[in-house]
């Protein structure tokens, strides 16, 4: 897709993934529609970009947040291309997760993609051709020990695309997944970080990723991940999921300790 005078919806807009895509679609020329939940960022972001960005702060893990997003893409004129990119994690064991921990994450990584993308399709649907990208995770691809919730979302958000692009393999709508190992965003919280170190995981600064994205979108590339070796172990997997879990299983220790000192953290 050429994206200089297309018009680009990004939720996530306000976080550190989003806020790195934001310029480099604007500095592309690109016209985005800015969805994210914190005023502030997306302010300082149309000040920046006045003429080819607007805003709308919103909640996508509320039924009322997906539906002004829908609205604000019918006002625009509808859109050629939109980047779900919203999420959120929390790094813990099963049992330090409370039921709003985990009900949230399944909303907002999960259920909102599903309902946004379903109304607009139909504004979707009257270009000439158009792209819907969802940003995944490596977590989508391998289940990991400490986000089981966040994990389970991912896996989900995975095999929604791949079921959506099947479905609509037969009009203008391209559907594109692309996952991201761990980056350096303020979604990771300070043990994640300490424990990624710990276990020798590379994390990538945000607009690494985020030009991955612009790329994906230029591509139209299905699905890509990104990472090595995590990209490896995604294909073992799902190829040999035994090797994975007795790799797995040696970084549990570790895993734990980190996962202890979060909840520690948070309690007090």
């Amino acid at each position: 897709m050429e994206l200089n005078g297309t018009r680009v919806l990004v939720t996530g807009a306000s976080g550190g993934i989003g806020q790195a895509l934001v310029e480099q679609l604007c500095a592309a020329g690109a016209r985005v529609l800015a969805v994210g939940r914190d005023a502030d960022r997306l302010a300082d972001a149309q000040e920046r970009f006045p003429q080819a960005l607007r805003r709308v702060v919103a909640d996508l893990a509320t039924i009322a947040g997906v539906d002004a997003v829908a609205a604000a893409a019918r006002e625009l004129g509808g859109v050629d291309c939109v980047v779900q990119a919203a999420g959120l994690n929390r790094f813990g064991l099963v049992e330090q997760q409370d039921d709003d921990a985990i009900a949230t994450q399944v909303a907002l990584n999960l259920v909102a993609p599903m309902l946004l993308t379903r109304r607009l399709l139909p504004l979707l649907r009257e270009r000439p051709r158009a792209l819907l990208l969802f940003v995944g995770s490596t977590f989508g691809a391998i289940g990991y020990p400490g986000f089981a919730p966040y994990s389970a979302t991912k896996f989900g958000l995975r095999g929604f695309a791949e079921a959506l692009r099947r479905e609509l393999a037969d009009g203008p709508v391209r559907v594109l997944y692309l996952a991201p190992r761990a980056t350096r965003t303020a979604m990771n919280a300070s043990a994640v970080v300490e424990m990624n170190r710990a276990l020798g995981v590379a994390m990538d600064p945000p607009q690494q990723v985020a030009a991955a994205i612009v790329q994906a979108l230029r591509d139209e590339s299905p699905e890509r991940h990104l990472g090595w070796p995590e990209k490896f172990f995604a294909r073992l997997n799902r190829l040999l999921p035994r090797v994975v879990d007795r790799a797995l299983r040696g970084q549990l220790a570790t895993i734990r300790r980190f996962a202890h000192s979060e909840s520690e953290e948070i309690r007090s």
